[in-house]
């Protein structure tokens, strides 16, 4: 039954007009966002906890991994704190606050058109891709990238901040707390806008009581 209602509020989505988004209630945009994200979110963070745990598992076992070093070449790593760092998935409500953030709550045109949930840019015209509708100072175009599904896009969220040097101190602090509140401060580089953004993300958070999605 949940499935059917899943695949009902997916398509639904899929196939509001800007007109139809526009006229629903802030209460009808989020209870749809969530129904929409929190199940995705919730697999993904899952999926990635696992390989974290069972990582973590192998480095007190065993010295030499050929999976081990496998991954420690595809995070660039080369130490094994620094590849557990990049595994311990972000909390659940950081991820969910931003992509309501980011995607207006499930309303943007990259949401509906390209399922980008976290406003992720694109840098290669080989990836599927959408024009963004204002251009840069410089007025070059900005792209931002086309995903196939939801999920692909929270994978790819969360690959990102695993391997992008910008995003040091958000591992670092991820791996030494569990405080969401804490772990966000890592995310100045994120955006232009900065403490100013962390600062939204923190109130996302805390007004939506999005804590409650957090691994315990």
């Amino acid at each position: 039954m949940r499935n059917i209602i899943f695949i009902v509020l997916f398509f639904t989505t899929h196939l509001l007009g800007n007109e139809s988004l526009k006229k629903m209630s802030v209460k009808e945009k989020k209870k749809r966002f969530y129904s929409l994200v929190i199940p995705v979110v919730d697999k993904v963070y899952e999926q990635r906890y696992k390989l974290y745990e069972d990582v973590s598992q192998e480095l007190n076992t065993t010295k030499d991994s050929t999976k081990i070093e496998e991954l420690k070449q595809y995070y660039k790593v080369t130490t094994d704190q620094e590849l557990l760092m990049s595994l311990k998935p972000q909390p659940k409500s950081m991820a969910i606050a931003q992509a309501a953030m980011e995607s207006a709550w499930g309303t943007s045109r990259f949401f509906n058109m390209g399922n980008n949930l976290f406003g992720m840019w694109s840098i290669s015209s080989k990836e599927n891709r959408i024009a963004a509708n204002v251009k840069r100072d410089n007025n070059t175009t900005v792209w931002v990238k086309k995903y196939d599904s939801l999920e692909e896009s929270v994978r790819g969220y969360y690959i990102t901040l695993s391997k992008g040097k910008q995003y040091k101190k958000l591992r670092e602090l991820n791996y030494n707390s569990n405080d969401v509140y804490e772990v966000i401060q890592g995310l100045d580089r994120y955006s232009e806008r900065k403490e100013a953004y962390v600062d939204e993300i923190g109130s996302i958070i805390r007004y939506n009581k999005l804590t409650k999605y957090d691994r315990k």
